[in-house]
């Protein structure tokens, strides 16, 4: 346990972002909330304890990425990635974006690829996924597309292409609203096909999805 002063609000919450990223990286919790209070029972600070924000979590992890990782975390986006764009491209007439973790780049050994697709008929998407020989797992995720505004839309879990991937499916007119980050609360930034390519320092091709 971090020895640290507990009369210094600053600091504590400070040790809480770097516990709460640590027990993301090396245990792969992924709810920062529930990291967040897993970190302050560590620590033994108690409910009342000065929790950082998801920010500070954030750049903790990418920190801590930084320091233990520095050295495989290429190796290890470069594989995340490669999958993405494979998968996207046979989704892609459901213009597919990569999200998260693994676009920003702070992804861990437990980060799966999350994708979002967009059909107004998610069966159609289960079809393209056996079609592919992919045995998913169907989930419920929820957005939040404004401040206000929290939606639970259909996804899939699976693993193909040697990851794990999560997929939520959107409605056709939700392509150009992004839901809010649950990290700063602004419109999450997404990746199609062209963007992932150029990423990875591949050429793109006519006609390939652009970010949005």
């Amino acid at each position: 346990m971090r020895s640290f002063d507990r009369d210094r609000p600053d600091h504590r919450r400070l040790a809480l972002a770097v516990e709460a990223a640590r027990i993301i990286q090396e245990e792969g919790l992924l709810d920062f909330r529930s990291a967040k209070a897993k970190a302050a029972a560590r620590l033994g600070l108690g409910r009342r304890a000065p929790l950082p924000d998801n920010v500070e979590i954030e750049a903790a992890l990418a920190e801590r990425n930084r320091i233990f990782h520095g050295e495989t975390l290429p190796e290890l986006l470069s594989t995340l990635r490669h999958a993405a764009l494979e998968l996207m491209s046979d989704l892609s007439s459901y213009q597919p974006r990569l999200v998260g973790d693994v676009l920003s780049g702070n992804a861990t050994v437990h980060t799966s690829v999350d994708l979002h697709l967009f059909s107004d008929t998610t069966e159609a998407v289960s079809a393209s996924l056996e079609s592919l020989g992919v045995h998913y797992r169907s989930i419920a995720r929820r957005h939040r597309l404004r401040h206000d505004e929290v939606e639970q839309f259909p996804g899939y879990r699976f693993s193909t292409h040697g990851c794990d991937f999560s997929i939520t499916v959107f409605p056709v007119r939700l392509r150009g609203h992004a839901p809010l980050s649950p990290v700063d609360g602004r419109p999450m930034r997404r990746a199609g096909l062209r963007e992932l390519a150029a990423l990875l320092d591949l050429p793109t091709e006519p006609g390939s999805s652009t970010s949005a």
